[in-house]
């Protein structure tokens, strides 16, 4: 049964749920019901007092009933064939206690929601923003990040994409350990308190998908298999904990679990859609049967508990497949986008000059930078040498806002031996020019939380565990982060941060007052964003609607052609040394029919912290390219003698961009 079905009726009773699983407030009274096939006796024991409430068995490995006495916010739990072990509710809404405590009863319908005008976004159109809310404040709580939305607003931001939240062990961690799916961590507030980040971000009209972990569960707290082992399977490979049964015997209730906590994020959390990490890693060879796959299933459980709201389906996906984005009678899964790793990581190695590991097979020239551009993925089936095989599909077909383009990420960040941010790692002139590549490009830009002022602290791999599993995800992430060769090396290995340590964690903390103190960066992003919001040309993200040439070994040329005829936009990225271009044999430079090229925006702008932009038409006809540098050039509206660009007035990050007008040449920028 789909998780977004109407109101479940149990066979045994004339009672209507809203979801067939779980602990759930009803007029009159409590009902549970849970799937626990590995049981004869399943009895539900309300805590502190420690009554007990059989429940029925109806058969099919499910027991169900009515519970007296339990009220929202009482404590709960599960014991299984008369033992002395009490368990967690599978489809628990809050663990106060964290995983291996009680489970709290949670009425979703007693906060007071002001959202009821929202409508959602969908994927065109998005700037999306990755956010951890542990290391997003000082306080790493929803109420404090919820403080801080008002500048994302301002800064162009539209989608918040907040790493996983379910519940899981420790003081700390990423989240992708998680192993209570339905219940928000109690680390960073209540579920209360979730709804009031999320209501509020709807306010000032920013979207919320969330981070969602469909492939393993964590390996500390999870107690579904004190339930039933067909949760999990030994059919296939997964590198971060047993994968998740999909396709194989008593398979059902299995994926009724996880389309269920697709669509309750959706319907009780008001949450705009979800990511879901490593998409590779789900797997399910239903399609072989002639049945959905069960990413179909959960991209239309999010749809359908969506009701008239868009949603939004982003998925990780590491080989990058294309059917992951086609409509499910095409034979996709109907998401709406994909991360591109292949545009970071030719981005990493342009922007740093190294190229170990995973980013052996990319060289950071300008073609992979127009064939990113145009065409997305840069590999779409060709043999990739790190791997030893092919990678990728066609993905020529896909819409460009399908294409969820990034410099920095939580993973990315964070796969090094000091998880320092690029700004650290590269030259500013580079990492401005760059940045404009990204958030003027054809695809759906996102941003890492601090991203946006050059935040000073590192982003690194942290997760609070017991001693002896703490060890072991130590050595297991020295083990990844050696297939690097210099990090490898004894020196660097041996400094290696340790993920169990609180420090790992605290030194992540974003500290918002860097916003002022770097207000150059933040004023930089605000403007690109709002470019790319008001310019028609930028914001269309139309198929084909742009090409490219690389004009020197360093330096290439994007056109970005406009609905009307002469209404392009020239991106202009250089980044090697100052260039002269003395001939011009390159179609995509010709000026717009009688008139010509005026310089709209430069990443050498000084309230960005550039140098300034000369005139980049030379008198004898001669194009000057500033080194480490992008410039946007568009029609010069009224005359050759009259143009207009748009700068900041470089006052900090409250300001908004002015129109300067500029007498004399066209050259004049």
């Amino acid at each position: 049964m789909s998780a977004a079905a109407p109101p479940v009726e149990q066979a045994q009773a004339t009672v209507k749920r809203r979801w067939p699983i779980g602990v759930e407030l009803l007029p009159g009274g409590v009902h549970a019901r849970v799937w626990a096939p590995k049981a004869g006796r399943v009895e539900l024991v309300a805590e502190p007092d420690g009554q007990a409430t059989a429940l029925e068995r109806e058969g099919n490995g499910y027991f169900s009933g009515a519970v007296p006495g339990l009220e929202a916010g009482g404590l709960y739990r599960f014991r299984l064939d008369g033992g002395d072990m009490l368990y967690p509710d599978p489809m628990s809404r809050f663990q106060p206690e964290g995983p291996h405590g009680p489970s709290q009863l949670v009425d979703p319908h007693r906060f007071a929601w002001t959202d009821q005008d929202w409508r959602g976004r969908a994927i065109r159109g998005q700037v999306i923003y990755e956010m951890h809310i542990g290391t997003f404040t000082q306080e790493g709580t929803w109420d404090a990040a919820l403080r801080e939305l008002p500048a994302l607003a301002d800064l162009g931001v539209t989608v918040l994409e907040v790493m996983p939240v379910s519940e899981f062990p420790g003081r700390f961690g990423w989240g992708y350990d998680g192993v209570n799916l339905f219940a928000p961590t109690r680390l960073y507030g209540d579920p209360s308190a979730m709804r009031r980040f999320v209501d509020g971000a709807h306010r000032l009209g920013l979207a919320v998908i969330l981070d969602v972990v469909y492939n393993h569960f964590g390996p500390d707290g999870n107690y579904l298999k004190c339930f039933a082992d067909d949760y999990f399977t030994d059919r296939y490979r997964n590198e971060w904990g047993e994968p998740i049964n999909f396709d194989g015997a008593n398979a059902e209730p299995v994926r009724e679990f996880f389309l269920c906590n697709a669509a309750f994020w959706i319907e009780e959390y008001h949450l705009d859609g979800l990511r879901l990490d490593a998409t590779q890693s789900i797997h399910d060879s239903s399609q072989e049967k002639g049945e959905p796959h069960i990413l179909t299933e959960i991209s239309r459980a999010v749809r359908k508990a969506a009701g008239g709201r868009a949603a939004i389906l982003v998925g990780e996906n590491e080989p990058q497949h294309a059917s992951m984005v086609k409509p499910a009678d095409e034979g996709g899964c109907g998401l709406c986008a994909i991360w591109n790793d292949d545009l970071h990581h030719s981005a990493m190695v342009a922007l740093t000059g190294r190229n170990e590991a995973y980013y052996t097979d990319y060289r950071g020239t300008p073609q992979e930078f127009v064939s990113a551009m145009k065409h997305g993925f840069l590999y779409q089936g060709q043999w990739y040498r790190w791997q030893g095989q092919r990678r990728g599909m066609p993905a020529f077909a896909m819409p460009r806002p399908a294409f969820v383009n990034f410099l920095q990420n939580h993973d990315q960040i964070a796969n090094s031996a000091r998880g320092l941010r690029l700004h650290a790692l590269t030259t500013p002139g580079l990492l401005r020019a760059m940045t404009a590549l990204i958030l003027l490009g054809p695809g759906t830009p996102m941003l890492f939380q601090g991203q946006e002022f050059a935040a000073s602290a590192p982003f690194l791999y942290f997760a609070d565990h017991k001693p002896d599993l703490a060890a072991l995800v130590e050595a297991g992430r020295a083990e990844f982060l050696a297939q690097f060769p210099s990090i490898a090396e004894p020196a660097m290995r041996t400094g290696l941060p340790k993920p169990q340590a609180e420090d790992s964690f605290t030194r992540c903390k974003l500290d918002h007052r860097e916003r002022e103190a770097n207000a150059a960066v933040w004023t930089m992003h605000r403007d690109l964003l709002r470019l790319r919001r008001g310019d028609a040309v930028f914001a269309a993200q139309r198929t084909g609607g742009l090409d490219g040439a690389v004009l020197d070994d360093e330096a290439f040329v994007l056109r970005f052609f406009g609905e009307e005829e002469g209404d392009d936009r020239l991106v202009l990225v250089n980044l090697g040394r100052d260039l002269t271009l003395r001939a011009l044999a390159e179609p995509l430079l010709a000026p717009p029919l009688d008139g010509a090229w005026t310089v709209l925006w430069s990443s050498e702008e000084p309230a960005y912290g550039g140098c300034g932009t000369a005139a980049v038409e030379q008198p004898d006809g001669a194009w000057r390219l500033p080194g480490h540098a992008a410039l946007v050039l568009g029609p010069a509206r009224e005359s050759p003698t009259k143009s207009a660009s748009i700068k900041s007035n470089g006052s900090g990050g409250n300001t908004t961009p002015v129109i300067v007008v500029s007498q004399g040449s066209e050259t004049d920028s």
